[in-house]
């Protein structure tokens, strides 16, 4: 759709955008509701909790110090916890100030975090931003426009810097009747100055034409604070033109399955924005432009309930952690309109302060989209098989009365957004415990992104169950991919098979096939065969994989004992010799924990040889 499409349509429809989260005259009577409603009052109580601690507290410095400390040593947790930190502050008295206006401590405190805010150098992250703030004693004196910094180049929009001129701008419209002028005439001056200037002037920006969460996240934010802040439409349809051309790239990185290989996590930053400037768009333009009624958009709302085992614990292939919770908001409204989009119990909600960037929109629409009767109709994840072609995802998750397990396993290739070199790998659960795990993602850092990356154990394939052929292990790249993938679901049983040879720089390696057997009985059991094929006879075979929990080799079997139940690894001992080896990563929020690696050497490989394991829970 064109510029003069969308103008044309814009015309016909009231610029009024207050309308867009509230009718008119709504907004004091739906915040006064929701303050006496006892099925908001779980969140509203989280909320009101923070309030009157960071009332309590100083507001944090970002001083130059923490600025540098990226680009000094790479590590990024110093200064983004201090800028998140004023996000929560922004996003928890803004509701506050919704939801008590009586309470002027709530309000004070708003305008000084929103002037703070906008007193901020840039507000990218330092791992985004380019240059650190060094500057010559001339370059002060050389701005040639609004939004060149002090060493005269060009704001870069970031996610960050995007999403926060989301929050200013969605923030005003909701407080413009209690803020200051001054107040609200600063916040349209930095959002127009940091994100619109720029991106009208200075573009196009790498992420515009990207296939992953970065392009939803920036476009989704800058289309959004326009539809909030614009009122010219000849203005508002240039930049829509162009986020909905970024859009229409972030769709091209779903396959028809509509699975995203970033994992859940980047589904729902990445989805969540486009749905809430779809939703936005939507109301604009009295439903003229409506992006859900694609049916590809229905099949990637749909990925979320694929992406569970139990309770909060994900299927978390690629940079994603191992625990989830639903963000109730989003879920909600994507039932509305998908009434197949499952709701999860309540419980698994998460809860206000759990997410660590304190994104606005999100805290916003968990209270503005939810809904008292789904929160009642809810339920735990239930019985489900899906195989998501284009992604290559199995995921089985079998429920009966001695519990909830689960089997996936992906083949995919070494080259897919947030990758891991994981091609063949697999994951078990059950009752909330995962026995053969993914690590998900590890600390970000600068080397975390860079040529480093698979020197890290998360990322590597010597951080995943797959084969160590000859001492190689995968190797990264969109060519290292599995090859004659087949798979199939059945009531009783899920079969999985596919060739990793292609995932190795080993030229002696001729076929590599890995079959799945995942058997749905009482207590599921896993049979695994591997099947080799070499030009020369190999030098050496390990089977890997990888626990969380300390593994226990007494026995015949090899058993790795959870709370409830224990898995069972049956293998060949005449061929197979076990070994333990304990490793250490670096999770996401920077935990140092202990994994596993339970390493099979096979005694005498041979040119053509054959591995079989069998996993199997037993009380």
């Amino acid at each position: 759709m064109n510029r003069n499409e969308i103008k044309r349509l814009l015309d016909n429809q009231s610029s009024e955008s207050a309308s867009l989260l509230f009718g008119d005259g709504e907004q004091a009577a739906w915040w006064n509701e929701v303050r006496r409603a006892e099925g908001y009052r779980p969140m509203i109580d989280e909320v009101r909790e923070e309030a009157e601690k960071l009332l309590q507290q100083q507001e944090p410095q970002r001083s130059f110090a923490l600025f540098r400390i990226f680009a000094e040593s790479g590590t990024r947790l110093e200064y983004e916890h201090v800028y998140f930190e004023m996000r929560k502050r922004l996003n928890t008295f803004t509701i506050m100030t919704l939801l008590e206006p009586e309470r002027t401590d709530y309000q004070e405190a708003l305008e000084e975090t929103i002037w703070s805010i906008c007193n901020e150098y840039t507000w990218c992250l330092p791992a985004h931003a380019g240059n650190t703030p060094e500057t010559t004693e001339d370059s002060v004196f050389t701005l040639q426009n609004p939004s060149e910094d002090l060493q005269g180049n060009a704001h870069i929009i970031d996610l960050f810097s995007a999403e926060t001129g989301f929050a200013l701008s969605e923030v005003l419209k909701l407080t413009e009747h209690k803020l200051p002028r001054l107040l609200r005439n600063r916040i349209v001056h930095e959002v127009y100055r940091r994100i619109f200037w720029p991106y009208i002037h200075q573009g196009p920006f790498h992420w515009e034409k990207a296939t992953h969460n970065w392009s939803a996240v920036c476009a989704g934010s800058i289309g959004a604070a326009a539809l909030h802040l614009m009122k010219d439409n000849d203005d508002l349809s240039v930049i829509l033109e162009r986020v909905l051309e970024t859009m229409n790239c972030y769709l091209q990185g779903f396959e028809e399955d509509g699975a995203t290989t970033e994992g859940y996590g980047y589904w729902y930053y990445g989805f969540g924005y486009f749905v809430f400037f779809a939703d936005l768009l939507k109301k604009r333009t009295m439903g003229s432009i409506h992006l859900f009624s694609d049916e590809k958009i229905h099949r990637i709302a749909l990925f979320q309930q694929k992406c569970f085992m139990s309770g909060t614990s994900v299927v978390n292939f690629s940079d994603s952690t191992p625990e989830a919770r639903i963000h109730m908001g989003l879920t909600h409204y994507l039932n509305r309109i998908y009434p197949d989009v499952e709701i999860p119990d309540f419980s698994l909600r998460t809860s206000y302060t759990e997410d660590h960037c304190n994104r606005w929109p999100t805290a916003l629409r968990n209270i503005l989209w939810f809904r008292e009767d789904k929160a009642i109709t809810g339920e735990p994840w239930g019985t489900a098989s899906y195989f998501l072609n284009d992604a290559q995802w199995l995921v089985s998750r079998y429920v009966n009365e001695h519990g909830s397990f689960c089997f996936a396993a992906k083949g995919g290739h070494n080259a897919e957004p947030h990758n891991h070199n994981d091609v063949g790998h697999f994951i078990i659960h059950s009752q909330g415990e995962t026995f053969l795990a993914d690590l998900g993602c590890g600390m970000y850092t600068k080397q975390y992104f860079g040529s480093e990356r698979y020197t890290y154990l998360c990322n590597s394939s010597r951080g995943h169950s797959v084969p160590i052929v000859n001492g190689k292990l995968q190797q990264p790249g969109a060519e290292r991919r599995a090859s004659a993938l087949q798979a199939s679901t059945e009531p009783e049983m899920e079969r999985m098979q596919m060739d990793l040879s292609g995932a190795y720089d080993e030229t002696q390696l001729r076929q590599l096939v890995r079959s799945f057997t995942w058997y749905k009985k009482e207590l599921p059991r896993l049979i695994l065969v591997d099947t080799y094929e070499f030009s020369e006879t190999p030098l050496e075979i390990v089977e890997r994989f990888i626990t969380m929990i300390e593994p226990d080799l007494a026995g015949e079997d090899l058993i790795i004992p959870g709370k409830e139940q224990r898995l069972h690894i049956g293998y060949d001992a005449a061929i197979l010799q076990p070994q333990v080896e304990k490793l250490e990563y670096t999770d996401h929020f920077g935990v140092l924990k202990d994994v596993y690696a339970i390493d099979f050497k096979l005694l005498r490989p041979e040119r053509n040889c054959t591995v079989q394991f069998q996993f199997e829970f037993k009380s």
